[in-house]
């Protein structure tokens, strides 16, 4: 059959997985967000703290994928553990990066000024410093979603869910009449889901950057 067939006959359980997989990267990134903004948040100002942020964060993106799961199959077993343990850590380093820069990159008249009026360190950093490095921080966001989003296939490989299994089902029964119509689907079905992300993410940004700020 060909690839419009393939989509027709097999499009209840490709949406089943989409849904996983889109579910799976969402869920990392709101934990990786959470980590990585309150990392910024500790480290941004010393420079040795935010350096230390910046570089672990970063080691921990040169571990291949495949092989970071296949370390935390003994420790945590098959499935959705080491899927979700393994995307968060991987979509640490965007987010804590423009945290810092970010934090870093506020006005220092306009702390003065809050300071000036009474706001205490927590107030000023909520409602201050953390609304002016927004912009910065959603673009880490963005790009680490994009990266989990092929990152994420690769779990397929631990009995993971996703767009992963249809892709790694095509490779393995390759020269069958159906492998290459499953890792297009599958390849595809993540492009789109990364693409529906992105424009996700820019009506969050147009909703909740004021104009000033991105000008």
């Amino acid at each position: 059959m060909n690839f419009w067939e393939y989509l027709g006959n097999r499009h209840q359980q490709l949406l089943t997985d989409a849904y996983q997989h889109a579910s799976a990267v969402f869920q990392c990134m709101v934990a990786a967000t959470l980590i990585g903004v309150l990392l910024g948040i500790v480290t941004y100002r010393s420079e040795w703290a935010g350096n230390l942020a910046t570089t672990s964060t970063s080691a921990i993106l040169t571990v291949p994928s495949l092989a970071m799961i296949g370390l935390l199959i003994p420790i945590v077993g098959l499935g959705v553990p080491p899927t979700v343990i393994a995307l968060t850590l991987y979509g640490l380093l965007p987010v804590v990066r423009n945290a810092i820069v970010g934090l870093r990159g506020v006005d220092p008249s306009l702390v003065d000024a809050a300071n000036g009026i009474g706001m205490s360190r927590m107030t000023r950093l909520a409602r201050v410093e953390l609304p002016l490095a927004w912009p910065p921080i959603l673009t880490g966001i963005r790009v680490s979603t994009q990266m989990l989003m092929g990152i994420a296939a690769i779990a397929a490989y631990a009995s993971g869910p996703g767009l992963g299994n249809v892709i790694f089902r095509g490779l393995g029964s390759l020269g069958s009449k159906n492998a290459i119509n499953q890792v297009l689907a599958g390849t595809l079905g993540i492009i789109v889901l990364a693409l529906l992300f992105d424009a996700a993410y820019v009506l969050i940004g147009r909703l909740t950057i004021p104009r000033g700020i991105r000008a």
